[in-house]
């Protein structure tokens, strides 16, 4: 079976990064670019091999949101992905084990932005969709991200209404 090992970037070898960005671009089939690869970097990796091939990544980088007059440390999940001819078969499971225990053990909140085909993998495992207005923090003041209400999780380890508003913190590229 699968191996799964939780390392920081920083730990990495360059041989593992290369890996992992190339294991991105194809699980993304090239629609993974410069931002949202330095997105998964800075943090933890929870990284999945088969003998020495990698068949599942995904990264927790810490951020900062803002709710109920909080700053929430979070850990904010990015990169998820699995080796195409091992999707289906619990490899997404591991990673997300692996990271979900990062989350519980280092942050008040998890959360991420989910695909439109990751919706129910991720309320599978016990994500809640945010069901409150989401924001970004920009250079230029708040404002209002509509397009993510559907599409941003959350995974509690403080008592949260979900109701409420949830701002991110800014960054460039896509914001949540």
């Amino acid at each position: 079976m699968s191996q799964v090992s939780v390392v920081h970037t920083w730990q990495l070898p360059e041989s593992a990064i290369v890996a992992v960005r190339k294991l991105l671009d194809e699980a993304f089939d090239g629609d993974f670019g410069a931002e949202d690869w330095e997105h998964t970097l800075g943090g933890v990796h929870a990284l999945v091999r088969d003998g020495d091939e990698l068949i599942g990544h995904g990264a927790v980088v810490q951020r900062r949101l803002l709710h109920a007059g909080r700053a929430l440390r979070a850990g904010y999940v990015e990169g998820v992905a699995v080796r195409a001819d091992r999707r289906r078969q619990g490899v997404g499971g591991v990673v997300m084990a692996a990271l979900e225990d990062v989350v519980r053990g280092a942050y008040d909140i998890g959360a991420l932005s989910a695909s439109e085909d990751a919706l129910e993998f991720y309320a599978a495992r016990g994500w809640q969709r945010w069901r409150g207005r989401t924001f970004a923090l920009t250079p230029v003041g708040t404002e209002r991200t509509e397009e993510e209400d559907d599409g941003v999780f959350v995974l509690p380890v403080v008592p949260l209404d979900l109701t409420g508003d949830l701002t991110c913190d800014w960054r460039d590229g896509d914001l949540w």
